[in-house]
């Protein structure tokens, strides 16, 4: 009888039964929410996220590894086997997740003010509220220390100017954590979306992530004040430790988008005839397969033992580069793989391989490129430093 991937090192066996019965609730959510529509959502460049938001904030998946605020105070591990089977349906709606938790959520928890946290992180632990991180610019994306968003003193207040690209459910927003430079260097914000002179408009005509909301924010001459500040942010680590803890749900929601490509095709290929037989009993589709479970299997490994390491010691910021450039670098080569077992099939709507296909390429360049990933783990292996400037 053939087997799933992941079952032939029997790697369930290193989960607990609470970190399986989590898997199980995610996956259930998944099956029932998210796949019977997401290609729709995909096709038309739509996607209910305010809907989605609620029903995965009455489950504790909305900022699942913070503590307090109504967030569920989940394990590292939890977290990554969520994000997994979220990304196994869509890497667009793990992102809603990881976006919402790892990076607006996160921002506010770990660096904000007690008033700041009451006020937002239980409404958007529940759904409620939807935020949003706006780091990325126009012209700055790999090198956010150069961002040219301004934050200026004005009295007891602060002016923002300036614009931020490309960031996952800004046009939906109700909050944005806005990074700006200011005289004392980098700072962040916690900004209500209907602060005047705030404004985002959404990017259409994407051919990746399209079951997701990616908006350009732009700040005329924003008027916040003090309280809006995030008070334990300072300088550029501030943000870039936010990136850490998003890349991590990456590291296991890559693995999902792959699982669910290797899934589709060995089933493909079993009832796939030609030549008088199924695809799947033919020595070049089998050597394929057999690669890529390898792949697969490998992934989960390192990104399980990352998530022990968050659990048990906290991680450094080159162990989530090394999970991130592997496991995405692999996972994009499972999906077009499999794309060449299904032929022309493997364009189709019908099968999810093109769709996750589509969207790793995008997996594979935000939270940080492949590139940037392989220059910081240049610089621990030489002790050089790679990075112009």
């Amino acid at each position: 009888m053939p087997v799933s991937a992941l079952d032939l090192l029997d790697l369930d066996s290193l989960l607990s039964d609470e970190e399986r019965d989590v898997r199980a609730l995610v996956r259930r959510v998944a099956d029932d929410r998210v796949r019977p529509y997401v290609a729709d959502w995909y096709e038309r460049g739509e996607v209910p996220v305010r809907d989605l938001a609620l029903e995965f904030g009455k489950l504790g998946l909305l900022g699942m590894h913070l503590k307090g605020y109504g967030c569920a105070g989940s394990s590292a591990v939890a977290y990554g086997l969520a994000c997994m089977e979220m990304e196994a349906a869509d890497s667009g709606v793990r992102s809603l997740v990881s976006v919402q938790g790892s990076l607006a959520m996160y921002a506010i928890w770990k660096f904000g003010s007690e008033e700041q946290k009451q006020r937002w992180l239980p409404g958007m632990a529940a759904g409620e509220l939807i935020g949003c991180f706006g780091l990325t610019e126009p012209d700055h994306g790999s090198d956010p220390a150069s961002m040219a968003t301004r934050a200026r003193r004005d009295g007891a207040d602060w002016i923002l100017t300036g614009g931020k690209m490309w960031i996952t459910n800004a046009p939906i927003s109700d909050v944005a954590v806005i990074w700006a430079r200011a005289e004392e260097g980098v700072v962040g914000f916690a900004v209500p979306t209907d602060t005047p002179g705030f404004a985002a408009r959404e990017v259409h005509r994407k051919m990746s992530l399209r079951a997701s909301i990616t908006g350009e924010i732009t700040l005329d001459e924003v008027r916040v004040p003090e309280a809006a500040r995030l008070p334990e942010a300072r300088g550029l680590k501030a943000p870039l430790s936010c990136l850490t803890e998003a890349r991590f749900g990456i590291v296991w929601g890559a693995l999902g988008a792959a699982r669910d490509c290797l899934d589709t095709t060995l089933a493909y290929a079993g009832t796939r005839e030609q030549f008088g037989r199924p695809i799947a009993g033919f020595q070049i589709t089998q050597a394929k397969f057999a690669d890529m479970a390898l792949e697969l299997q490998k992934g989960y490994l390192l990104a399980l033992h990352l998530g022990r390491r968050h659990d048990a010691v906290g991680l450094r910021p080159e162990q989530v580069s090394a999970g991130k450039l592997n496991n995405v670098r692999e996972a994009i080569a499972i999906a077009r793989q499999c794309r060449t077992i299904l032929g022309a099939n493997g364009i189709s709507g019908e099968y999810p391989i093109m769709r996750h296909a589509n969207n790793l390429e995008s997996v594979l360049t935000y939270e940080g490129t492949s590139e940037i990933h392989q220059l910081v783990l240049g610089q621990q292996l030489t002790g050089l430093s790679a990075f112009a400037g």
